[in-house]
């Protein structure tokens, strides 16, 4: 999909008709589902690439992208010609029998991802908690931890997932709030502090949980070398180092996986969104044997997990990541977005942290939220989403072109112009 001006968009009028297909949609979502989020207004039908067209017929260029589920962006004609291709043959079998796509599917994203094994789920909120239970059982058979008492250590700020267990050990209130009894087992340091990390390691420690970089944080970057720090006291101290790519991982960055930047290989990867190709639910835990081992028939296992149609997405994925093409992109339209943004510190942006083709900007509080930001980038033809309160956090599709970069851009700057 090529570049597009402003003009093009069709910029959305902020009074929205009351009758309008929009506001029919907004009302039956509201009055049947859930409100466990708080949507942009605006209602979508349809996208192609990194673009995206609302049932008014406007278009947008989609920053989001899934919180990173599509970095191949909407679409992507490889990926729906695999799809439909298994589709048509077979789509479903539980692990109660074997596949013929899913051991290609392990072969592949196994040599990808440097380790021996892998066990398919399908959420990223799953894929977190099979590590934990992968740790905590290897810490009781292999490491020989005493029976309940293994520990993780995890960082405040963490965003790993919404399960009753990945929040007993959040942070953030508004995940937490009315939801325990919270499950035991976790210790949290501050992200990026490794001497409280070392400092919270002991006998009953069997993993040290993080992201690489925290994307629901608002693209958090550790310092320098703290990556390395981390897989050195984890080998020391016979810990597992587990690494939350879900967001990160899959060429977000300009690498395959964020730990990447630091040439750092950890005990335990957690894949997920990008790795469904934006089309299914595709999840992964990635390990060595002598960690995976412990998982034994019947102690694990998902309906969904490793199905025909989802290892076929997820090879077909893991086939284009092989090629560079997109940790190449991420890289040269991460560098275009970090030079365009950078000079608008200080005229609106009090900071910006980007990593390949992924952002987060911290709002100056005197100009705006973060969620007016949005608003007002909405109105400009972009769809991007704020992250605690004076962040916006930015991941256009990497199939993104320079041109739509520039709009993006372009947009931060019309906003902070007034």
């Amino acid at each position: 999909m090529t570049g597009t001006d402003l003009s093009q968009t069709g910029v959305i009028d902020a009074n929205i008709a009351p009758h309008s297909d929009t506001e029919a949609h907004v009302e039956l979502t509201e009055s049947y589902a859930a409100h466990n989020y708080h949507p942009l207004r605006v209602v979508l039908s349809s996208g192609e690439g990194a673009w995206v067209t609302d049932v008014e017929g406007r278009r947008y260029l989609d920053c989001l992208a899934g919180y990173s589920a599509l970095n191949f962006g909407h679409g992507h004609p490889r990926l729906v010609a695999r799809a439909q291709e298994q589709l048509g043959r077979l789509t479903l079998t539980s692990r109660a029998f074997y596949n013929d796509q899913l051991g290609p599917f392990a072969r592949d994203l196994a040599a990808l991802t440097g380790k021996e094994m892998i066990l398919p789920m399908n959420s990223g909120a799953e894929a977190v908690e099979t590590a934990i239970k992968v740790a905590r059982r290897w810490g009781y058979l292999v490491k020989g931890v005493p029976e309940h008492r293994a520990t993780i250590v995890a960082m405040e700020g963490n965003f790993h997932g919404r399960t009753t267990t990945i929040v007993s050990f959040s942070t953030d209130p508004v995940a937490t709030a009315h939801y325990s009894p919270y499950t035991p087992g976790f210790k949290l340091v501050p992200y990026g502090d490794f001497a409280a990390l070392e400092a919270a390691i002991d006998e009953t420690t069997v993993g040290v949980l993080l992201e690489p970089i925290q994307g629901e944080a608002g693209v958090i970057i550790p310092p320098d070398g703290y990556l390395q720090q981390v897989r050195t006291l984890c080998h020391s101290q016979r810990v597992l180092m587990m690494a939350d790519e879900i967001q990160s991982g899959l060429a977000r960055t300009g690498r395959t996986f964020a730990c990447d930047h630091e040439d750092v290989v950890p005990d335990i990867y957690m894949l997920g969104k990008a790795l469904g190709g934006g089309l299914y639910p595709v999840s992964a835990v990635a390990a060595d044997g002598d960690v995976l081992s412990v998982i034994t028939p019947g102690s694990h296992g998902s309906t969904f997990g490793g199905n025909p149609l989802a290892a076929a997405i997820g090879h077909e994925v893991v086939a284009m990541l092989q090629t560079g093409e997109f940790q190449q992109r991420a890289q040269v339209l991460g560098a275009r977005l970090s030079e365009g943004l950078a000079a608008l510190v200080g005229q609106g942006l009090v900071e910006v942290r980007t990593r390949g083709l992924w952002a987060g900007v911290d709002i100056d509080p005197e100009m705006a939220s973060g969620r007016e930001v949005s608003e007002a980038l909405l109105e400009r033809g972009i769809l991007a989403k704020e992250a605690h309160g004076q962040s916006v956090r930015l991941a256009p599709p990497l199939v993104a072109s320079e041109d739509d970069i520039d709009l993006l851009v372009d947009a931060f700057a019309d906003i902070c112009a007034g």
